[in-house]
């Protein structure tokens, strides 16, 4: 999703020539079955989609306006909701092979060139970078950019470190359907063991990620259908009566990663390959489509010779960094104060939490920052 939205970007304005490198298929299937891989759209990623011509080609995708958080082991509880900010929305829940489907038809559409090929190898040169592919190929390119995942191999090729920090936890996905109506809200409930949000996929359906120390997710991978359902139901205390899985599940390892390095001279990482956090506020992809507007900012005022240039780039780092590690601090945060149960972090931990949903100015601070605005709109 954020490389080829980076590529329409800037082939919507500039005059680059741009090429997108990846050895899978960009083009997915759409099923009429829900995907378990969902984002939770901001509006200013909205806003950003709607820019570069592809919100509306997305099939599917359900307005969320109010999202609700309450706690296992003790009284706090949070709910925001959008007439609080005098928006009609929080949110958007879109399954990710939508947006890439919409993405991929804009590409088509464009005058970006798409190349399936693996990267190989990568040497620097003058000009910029020579990138060898797996089909023998060798593109010459001013400035390369990575958009290649957590497990980047840009940046790996590119030496560039990356600190790595592991939560020793397994995010648990699948699609549900629920008795009761979720109420067009996102909902995430701190458990002692975990944290279990819901994204409504409809009414009555919602994807999940139930983020679980390794023996819980163990568990849950290896119980039936109608075990997983009872511990699902427990968890959420029925909340939404009871829930039944309707997908098959998935689950990956939790590990948060930071890069070094963001840019070198012709080369920048977006997206995960420079960053990827916790789930828990489902604000991984957002961060993304933030990297691809700044980064573009920073390169629509440069000619072809100048493409590469370090000190450009370094702008785009500086701008990014800050707001990228401050979310993925803030996640590791939140999993630490939630895993600890002694009692008095567990009443320091209802009263901020209740404290903050009382407090209009407080609550409106920490709602701008999900929805990806540091005014008010």
């Amino acid at each position: 999703m954020i490389g080829l939205s980076m590529a329409i970007e800037l082939s919507n304005k500039t005059s680059f020539s741009i090429a997108v490198v990846d050895p899978n298929d960009c083009n997915p299937s759409i099923s009429k079955n829900f995907h378990t891989r969902v984002s939770a759209i901001t509006p200013a990623s909205k806003n950003f989609l709607c820019s570069i011509d592809v919100w509306n080609g997305i099939e599917r995708k359900n307005r969320f306006v109010a999202t609700k958080v309450w706690d296992q082991n003790s009284h706090g509880h949070l709910n925001f909701d959008s007439k609080d900010e005098g928006i009609d929305y929080l949110g958007y829940i879109i399954e990710n092979d939508l947006i890439q489907s919409s993405l991929y038809k804009a590409v088509e559409s464009s005058q970006v060139t798409m190349i399936h090929s693996s990267l190989e190898a990568l040497n620097q040169s003058d000009l910029g970078y020579d990138a060898r592919l797996d089909n023998d190929q060798t593109l010459t390119c001013r400035l390369l950019i990575g958009a290649d995942g957590p497990q980047s191999k840009v940046r790996s090729l590119a030496n560039i470190q990356v600190k790595e920090h592991d939560y020793h936890q397994k995010a648990i996905i699948a699609n549900v359907s629920s008795e009761k109506p979720l109420q067009h809200s996102t909902w995430q409930r701190f458990l002692s063991d975990s944290i279990l949000a819901f994204l409504p996929l409809t009414e009555n359906q919602a994807s999940i990620v139930w983020s679980c120390k390794n023996e819980l997710a163990n568990k849950l991978e290896n119980s039936d259908d109608q075990q997983f359902n009872k511990l699902l139901s427990d968890a959420s205390e029925y909340q939404f009566g009871s829930l039944e899985v309707v997908s098959a599940k998935q689950s990956f390892p939790l590990i948060s990663r930071s890069a070094q390095d963001y840019v070198l001279r012709g080369l920048a990482l977006i997206g995960d390959a420079a960053h990827n956090i916790h789930p828990l506020a489902g604000q991984g992809v957002n961060l993304g489509f933030s990297d691809v507007i700044e980064l573009s900012n920073q390169l629509q005022n440069q000619d072809q010779v100048e493409l590469g240039d370090f000190l450009n780039l370094r702008k785009y780092a500086r701008a990014r960094r800050l707001d990228n590690e401050l979310m993925s601090k803030t996640m590791t945060g939140l999993d630490w104060i939630y895993k600890e149960n002694n009692e008095p972090i567990r009443w320091l931990r209802g009263y901020g939490m209740n404290l903050i949903d009382k407090n209009p100015a407080l609550k409106s601070f920490f709602q701008r920052q999900a929805l990806g605005n540091r005014k008010k709109r």
